[in-house]
């Protein structure tokens, strides 16, 4: 069962609304430990002093900015400390916009928010509100001594939150020198109109179901059948030539082609699917 991470308070005009944090993400990233190649023993990780070789206990360490080569400011513990934002225990709604005007580079972590004590009412009442409204609510709280913010949103019939990243954070585009300009390039109308029926033909309703890991399975499976015994052979790698690039307009016409004769009648341009709901989240019961 699931342990929230975090409790607290959301609040918007005069009302508060007591909540508890639960992470939405489990990761299933498969993580290896570094061993000996000699008797496969795990090693240890040591913080040496490159000048004397000395191994540096932690109560000698010290945070340093560097400002350049091997020069650095260092900050004293105390004074990150004083600097810290207030550990406050409530998600400050500052404003309700639409989902829409949020770019999703933006979004960084998603949880889930659960009533606490007392909660219940406005906890539903801001859901309902949020839901009939369409709005999305956008907040500042303190975590973990870190001051985030956050995109709060109804998901069925949990309150989801996700953390943002601030937009100077983000790498503005325009500094990728990769990018060609929008005048140096031009596209013909035949071309736009078969682009265009290709993404037609290809497009279809959502469904994160029917993505999958593959990479991560075919570890876990390689781990298993050799903790079973299994001797694995490596195939020995084969240097691809490189594809020549094809002709624009006929790889389009091509492509096209392709996924209809894949498809048959099914591969026709899909009508929009009415607007589902959002899935109903089991919310979290407040322990």
């Amino acid at each position: 069962m699931p342990r929230s991470i975090w409790t607290g308070a959301i609040s918007f005009g005069l009302v508060t609304v007591p909540v508890k944090l639960y992470s939405a993400v489990q990761r299933k990233t498969v993580r290896f430990h570094q061993l000996d190649a000699e008797g496969n023993v795990r090693i240890s990780q040591k913080r040496v002093n490159p000048v004397t070789g000395e191994e540096v206990p932690w109560e000698r360490l010290v945070k340093g900015y560097e400002i350049g080569p091997d020069r650095y400011v260092v900050i004293d513990p105390a004074e990150l400390d004083a600097l810290e934002p207030e550990k406050t225990r409530t998600i400050d709604i500052e404003d309700f916009v639409e989902l829409s005007d949020i770019d999703p580079v933006l979004y960084d972590h998603p949880y889930y928010l659960a009533p606490g004590p007392g909660g219940a009412k406005p906890y539903r009442l801001l859901l309902e509100a949020m839901a009939e409204t369409g709005k999305v609510g956008i907040a500042t709280v303190v975590i973990r001594s870190k001051q985030h913010l956050v995109a709060l949103r109804p998901m069925g019939d949990v309150l989801g939150m996700a953390t943002m990243l601030f937009p100077d954070e983000l790498v503005d585009p325009d500094r990728i020198d990769d990018l060609p300009e929008p005048e140096d390039v031009k596209t013909t109308d035949k071309e736009l109109a078969i682009a265009k029926q290709l993404v037609e033909t290809l497009a279809g309703p959502f469904e994160p179901d029917k993505y999958r890991d593959t990479y991560r399975e075919e570890i876990l499976a390689l781990i298993e059948r050799k903790a079973a015994g299994e001797e694995v052979a490596i195939q020995p790698a084969v240097e691809e030539a490189p594809a020549e690039v094809p002709d624009l307009m006929s790889a389009l016409q091509a492509s096209l082609e392709q996924v209809r004769a894949r498809g048959g009648e099914d591969a026709k341009p899909k009508r929009k699917a009415p607007a589902k709901k959002p899935a109903r989240a089991k919310a979290t019961k407040a322990g």
